[in-house]
């Protein structure tokens, strides 16, 4: 383990397989627990309704389909971009991605600066800020999501410090954070029909829990606790425990042994959720940064042809 992002994120540069994908990752939430950010950087936009159709065509390259995508939530609501810009509008270099007028950066320190210059769906509004995270611990192991070995996930900062600071909208906090970086050789719908991820951060540790089900059937769970200064430690898995489903009837489930309740569902679409939980841990209650997504949902076409409205694209 170590303290800096430099050593443990996956380069901005690294090579993605032709049809495949790497994102990075970064959530947080506000210390007050009014404010949340999600930032994803692709290459190879996993949801991109323009890489589908150029998959299949033929071999697409990853790079011609790359987004920023940002989400900033509040109590008045949030604002979200995601447009997908071509290779011409990208540069990659060890430590610095940039997509447009929006760029990821790794900094001298070892803090990973995030720069968002983007236009919001679907009004159009300028979203413009800078964001900072600084690892407490970061590591370099990463997990295999499916049997096959194609799709991998790399907790890199499973505990993080953030802050937020936009332009616009006006808003400026700091909290806790969570960093990752997932890859793969093949799209996501060909390797899995749908999946639950979640971490929750309580006083002593942050926990992490993946569950994967396979196409076939198979199922995947990855539990892991991460306390401050230590390794990454496996945990047993927990019982799984079914959530409401969302108003586009998304199934959510999530592993835990105590009382578990959705606080709010931040994003909820034709194949994918993403909500706050709290959950309940000895006497206390903490809250989860949670995701379900159904890849079975998002394989069908009338679901392909909303996305060009939520995810524009620029030359």
């Amino acid at each position: 383990m170590t303290n800096q992002l430099d050593d443990a994120l996956p380069p901005f540069d690294c090579t993605v397989p032709v049809n495949g994908y790497r994102w990075w990752y970064v959530d947080g939430l506000s210390d007050c627990g009014s404010y949340g950010i999600v930032i994803i950087a692709f290459v190879g936009s996993v949801f991109s309704p323009y890489y589908y159709f150029a998959r299949q065509r033929c071999p697409a390259d990853p790079e011609n389909h790359c987004a920023i995508n940002v989400a900033l939530y509040s109590p008045s609501g949030k604002d979200w971009a995601m447009t997908e810009r071509g290779r011409g509008a990208v540069t990659r270099s060890p430590r610095r991605l940039d997509v447009a007028r929006s760029s990821l950066r790794i900094c001298r320190d070892g803090q990973l600066a995030i720069d968002i210059d983007e236009r919001s769906v679907p009004w159009g509004r300028t979203m413009r800020g800078t964001v900072r995270v600084t690892a407490e611990t970061a590591n370099r192991e990463s997990w295999q999501l499916d049997h096959h070995g194609r799709h991998t996930w790399q907790p890199v900062a499973p505990g993080a410090r953030i802050t937020v600071d936009f332009e616009r909208p006006a808003v400026n906090w700091t909290g806790e954070a969570y960093v990752d970086s997932n890859s793969g050789a093949a799209p996501l719908e060909d390797g899995f029909s749908s999946w639950d991820w979640s971490r929750c951060r309580t006083a002593s540790a942050t926990h992490i829990r993946y569950r994967a089900i396979e196409r076939g059937g198979r199922i995947r769970t990855v539990a892991l606790r991460h306390s401050p200064g230590k390794e990454l430690v496996e945990e047993e898995d927990e019982p799984v425990v079914s959530l409401p489903a969302t108003g586009w009837r998304i199934q959510r489930q999530t592993q835990a042994r105590g009382p578990v309740r959705v606080a709010r569902t931040l994003e909820d679409t034709p194949f994918y959720a993403r909500s706050v939980l709290e959950m309940a841990v000895g006497t206390e209650t903490f809250s989860a940064v949670h995701e379900s997504l159904s890849l079975e949902r998002f394989s069908k076409t009338w679901v392909r042809s909303l996305l060009p409205f939520r995810m524009p694209r620029r030359r």
